[in-house]
């Protein structure tokens, strides 16, 4: 049986979405609540993970899976990116880039390849350099988890690549920790939710308990999470699972099957 791979990104987002404007600052809280959905962070996942299984480009494949998935809670410029029949990047360091690139995480063998892919899937529309170092250090962090590295090590190589602060605990960031749609602001407490957790469940649960951005913060720590522990309760699964529209919920099971061995 193949292990979850970008479904641990999917099922955070959609745990983190009821909290995304009822936002809490306890781990404390109905996991799997009836007004969870996916959102914006799903459907872009999942595009750029079907252009890594059909070799795609990842900017046509966001455009349309946006148009065929709308409402679901994208950004303002993004929106309007994929209103135009002629989209450009428009040098957003937004953490859009760094919650669609958990594909990038688990599709490749090398580190190299791994942050390649990551830029390519920013650059579509998050192509400011804050941008592309948001899905840099994510993918970079689950590539590390996947491929058995320590916590410590994933800390480190995180901080010393991409300059990102690590050193403060979720107790000392959670008081003062407030709504930002920004990379900067988003991944590290993404990253450290991660670092303090002791399996999947309780990762999810630190990320929305920063009452921030939940939806993404918890789609960037599910990944990281997966790909870590490898495991995810069955019942979170199928809660995501049987919220997903087939096509989209093919494409993740497809995507486990190709790269979750």
């Amino acid at each position: 049986m193949p292990f979850p791979t970008i479904i641990g990104a999917i099922a955070g987002d959609i745990i983190g979405s009821r909290y995304e404007w009822d936002r809490i600052k306890t781990t404390d809280f109905e996991l799997l609540h009836p007004k969870c959905d996916y959102t914006d962070d799903s459907v872009m996942t999942l595009a750029v993970a079907k252009g890594i299984l059909e070799g795609k480009p990842f900017g046509p494949l966001m455009h349309a899976f946006g148009r065929a998935y709308p409402g679901r809670g994208y950004g303002g410029n993004f929106y309007y990116w994929l209103l135009s029949d002629n989209p450009q990047p428009y040098n957003s360091f937004g953490n859009g880039s760094a919650m669609r690139v958990s594909p990038a995480g688990f599709a490749f063998q090398t580190l190299a390849e791994t942050l390649a892919a990551a830029e390519q899937t920013a650059l579509p529309s998050h192509n400011h350099p804050e941008g592309i170092k948001g899905a840099q250090a994510t993918a970079g962090a689950m590539f590390l988890a996947r491929k058995g590295s320590s916590k410590k090590e994933i800390a480190e190589y995180v901080t010393n690549t991409f300059d990102y602060d690590l050193s403060r605990s979720m107790d000392e960031i959670r008081p003062d920790y407030y709504f930002d749609e920004t990379c900067q602001l988003t991944v590290p407490p993404a990253i450290q939710a991660f670092l303090e957790s002791d399996d999947y469940e309780s990762a999810i649960r630190l990320a929305v308990s920063l009452g921030g951005d939940s939806d993404t913060l918890a789609c960037i720590t599910g990944g990281i999470a997966a790909a870590y522990y490898r495991y995810i309760p069955q019942e979170i699964l199928d809660f995501a699972y049987a919220l997903l529209p087939k096509e989209l919920a093919d494409i993740s099971r497809a995507f486990d099957q190709r790269f979750g061995g």
